[in-house]
């Protein structure tokens, strides 16, 4: 019987499901959610961007249960980690190889399916197959992969490009929406989590995945930007009245002088950790951040003081440039002591950002001005509630 009569074995391709699914129940889910479409056209399995999953008759036929519940992990894999989207933020050149960046991503997948104990077909990608350490994503493998290699094809879903044998348009089978491909995403990582917790094993590359949904990176430096600028905006807004400059009604009360409105610059203060726990390149970098944000909102020269401070104030400076900080100390921790000094200076902050590990005691009451806690290290335990928090990772 050739390909083009072949049927294809549901029986046999919907028990692999099942295997896969009993084995791993955390994916059970996604693999439910997959769409099956029968192809002669496709060489093996693949998928589209709405979890559709197109089978070769063929394929199913001359592969074991086994090894084709693998290959349903496989494709599932593609689509839970967005493959087809990340696909589609590389450079122009990379995304017109779609071969070489399926193979990237079979990379990513595979180590993790090998290492979880799955069997794959013959002829599956490696990472060692090109001298690649496991645990990468694909965009990493990416260069060191050779161009136009060809591969097997796992469709649209992986590397985001057309294949003849895709539906197109809105008629066809079912297809699942952005939407509910993020929801179907953050439930499989719930139940990662929840099999993690049950003291289940997941393989590094979908620890990092579940991880990454459901506490996603935010990107420090501008989320640091952002509170910065939303401060000094806020600073800035508070109005005072001046006598320097009269109002311009004053000539029409004759004799009777009323002060303008003023909007002043704020004024803005850093307290640095400087205790033994901290290290430079931290420092460095936020300290760098910070004084880079208060140039560009225009507050610079002696409206930013940097205080240095372990369990007590070490050093204090008025800086126009992160060269311009002294950091000393080394000891314990109290910033306290450094909140209060920049609050009783004569000179008094509408600002007061603390660069610090979190290893130090907190006002217990809310400061009198707009506080930013910046955390270095993912480990910082929570400021206060009212404190404005950013947690920027250690280089």
């Amino acid at each position: 019987m050739t390909d083009a009569r072949r049927e294809l074995d549901t029986t046999k391709l919907l028990a692999a499901r099942y295997r896969a699914a009993s084995d791993r129940p955390y994916l059970a889910s996604a693999l439910y959610a997959l769409t099956v479409v029968p192809s002669h056209e496709v060489p093996t399995m693949g998928v589209d961007r709405h979890w559709r999953c197109y089978v070769s008759p063929a394929f199913v036929e001359a592969t074991p249960v086994a090894e084709l519940a693998g290959v349903w992990v496989h494709e599932a894999a593609h689509l839970l980690r967005d493959h087809h989207g990340r696909a589609e933020r590389l450079p122009a050149a990379d995304q017109r190889d779609a071969h070489r960046v399926n193979i990237a991503q079979d990379c990513e997948i595979n180590d993790d399916l090998l290492a979880d104990g799955l069997r794959l077909p013959a002829g599956r990608v490696e990472p060692r197959l090109f001298g690649l350490p496991d645990g990468q994503l694909f965009e990493a493998y990416l260069p060191g992969l050779p161009a136009h290699r060809q591969a097997h094809d796992c469709g649209p879903g992986a590397h985001g490009r057309p294949v003849p044998w895709e539906i197109t348009g809105p008629a066809g089978p079912a297809r699942l929406g952005e939407t509910e491909a993020q929801a179907l995403r953050r439930h499989t990582a719930e139940a990662m989590r929840a099999h993690q917790r049950g003291r289940g094993t997941l393989p590094g590359g979908w620890r990092r995945w579940a991880e990454e949904i459901l506490e996603p990176t935010v990107d420090w430096r501008q989320a640091l930007s952002g509170a910065v600028r939303e401060a000094a905006a806020w600073a800035a807004g508070a109005v005072d009245y001046t006598y320097r400059r009269p109002s311009r009604r004053t000539p029409a009360l004759r004799g009777v002088v009323l002060p303008s409105l003023r909007r002043p610059l704020p004024r803005v203060a850093v307290v640095v950790d400087t205790s033994g726990s901290m290290g430079e390149a931290e420092l460095a970098a936020a300290l760098g951040e910070v004084t880079g944000v208060l140039r560009e909102v225009g507050v610079r020269g002696n409206r930013v003081t940097v205080l240095a401070c372990d369990a007590d104030v070490q050093a204090v400076s008025r800086v126009t440039a992160t060269e311009q900080v002294v950091l000393g100390g080394g000891g314990g921790t109290d910033l306290r002591v450094g909140i209060d000094a920049a609050l009783t200076a004569p000179d008094r902050p509408g600002i007061v950002i603390v660069l610090t590990d979190g290893l130090t005691p907190w006002p217990e009451q809310p400061t009198s001005c707009r506080l930013i806690a910046a955390l270095i290290g993912p480990d910082a335990p929570h400021p206060p509630h009212w404190a404005e928090t950013i947690r920027i990772p250690p280089t």
